[in-house]
């Protein structure tokens, strides 16, 4: 495993996902810079998100034709301009664009960044997945404070940042690139080679070759979906629901993320080195069955010393297999493994801009308290269709 282009792909990935992370802690600033209501703060998030999920599996598909680590650099550096530029207009509708470019260009990145991961951590790709998963991670815990300090230190120019740091992390990927490319046919050489010394001495074929299991990988969509709903419900009601509900203050409720996002950091890794110890399947069946019972007691304990109690052991559980199932999507298709991390890792990063106004408009229906109890039901659907999952046939070792 080359951790060298593990990390510089790891902060790519910081540098792509920051801009994402950064727009939900700007949408204030928009409407008291700039006069915007909340249906056009709304609007922008979901424009954001919905062409996000769509072109990301393009990009796969694209990336999966050839190499195409340009595809990085190029994700990189219109993110951050894009998010840049809003700090320098002041019309709604460029401003919507910006975001929306911001959006696509964040998609660009991920498929081309996690196909070259698989290639670079070959025998350890939960560990190299989860590397880079940090980076992702970081971006979105990270984003919202840097745009507040931003903004209020600099007003609104303020947000030149995030370009000058595009610009900087695109040209450092581009000059990366022909360096990484023979890191990946390297490791690739040496995956082989040992894998045909492991099979002269069990006397199995030397090689198995690549195939796609399009019906394992749909049900692995389906157990992406409800992950991605839960956490997105969690991400954004969390808070609401220990202030409302729970009566605390706003800070005591927000600073439930902050626990969750801090300690997913350390989540991502230690999942990564246990699925590649005990298999990805086991590693996501793991976590998603063990998040059931504690988002119970967060939903129905009424106590914030009970949520509180949870937060670490939540975030285990949600983002400890978060590496498992972007390995196993590029399991399920080995043919098509830049397809499967755009649809993997889109899903997973844009459908909450999706999902978001569903469960707002059912919390203004029935109450908080009635998000977090149907974010329990889906998180046991979630969990059943984890357990659904087949093993690879070719790669049934190392799934089970």
């Amino acid at each position: 495993m080359n951790k060298k282009y593990l990390y510089l792909l790891a902060a790519g990935h910081l540098s792509n996902d920051i801009n994402t992370g950064s727009l939900p802690a700007l949408l204030p600033f928009f409407v008291s810079y700039y006069g915007m209501d909340y249906t056009a703060v709304a609007g922008l998030m979901f424009a954001s998100s919905f062409l996000s999920s769509i072109i990301q599996p393009l990009f796969g598909w694209l990336a999966d034709r050839g190499s195409r680590q340009w595809f990085m650099a190029l994700g990189v550096f219109f993110a951050g301009t894009s998010l840049a530029l809003t700090g320098f207009v002041t019309n709604y509708w460029l401003i919507f664009a910006s975001v929306t470019v911001m959006g696509i260009a964040a998609a660009i990145f991920h498929p081309e960044a996690a196909r070259c991961v698989n290639g670079v951590s070959q025998g350890n790709r939960g560990e190299g997945m989860s590397i880079f998963s940090v980076g992702g991670n970081g971006g979105f815990g990270f984003g919202p404070l840097l745009a507040v300090f931003l903004v209020t230190t600099f007003g609104m120019h303020g947000l030149a940042f995030y370009g000058i740091n595009a610009v900087i992390m695109s040209l450092a990927l581009l000059l990366a690139a022909p360096h990484l490319r023979r890191a990946i046919a390297k490791s690739k050489a040496e995956a082989a080679k040992a894998a045909a010394a492991e099979a002269v001495k069990e006397d199995k074929p030397a090689a198995v070759a690549a195939e796609n299991d399009w019906h394992a990988f749909f049900r692995l969509f389906v157990v992406i979906l409800f992950r991605a709903t839960v956490f997105t419900g969690i991400s954004s009601f969390l808070p609401l629901f220990c202030i409302h509900a729970l009566g605390t203050s706003e800070a005591t409720g927000s600073l439930t993320l902050s626990i969750v996002s801090i300690m997913g950091v350390l989540a991502t890794l230690v999942g990564g080195r246990f699925a590649d110890r005990h298999g990805y399947r086991r590693t996501l069946c793991l976590g998603n069955l063990l998040l059931v019972p504690l988002l119970a007691v967060v939903a129905f304990s009424g106590s914030i010393y009970a949520v509180y109690a949870m937060l670490i052991p939540l975030s285990f559980a949600m983002l400890a297999p978060y590496s498992s199932f972007v390995v196993l999507g590029q399991e399920y298709l080995a043919k098509n493994i830049g397809f499967a991390s755009g649809v993997t890792l889109g899903i997973s990063m844009s459908v909450g801009g999706i999902v978001v106004p569903v469960l707002g408009h059912f919390a203004d229906t029935f109450g908080v308290a009635s998000v977090m109890a149907l974010l329990v039901l889906i998180a046991a659907l979630c969990a059943g269709a984890t357990f659904l999952l087949p093993a690879k046939k070719a790669a049934k070792a190392q799934t089970e």
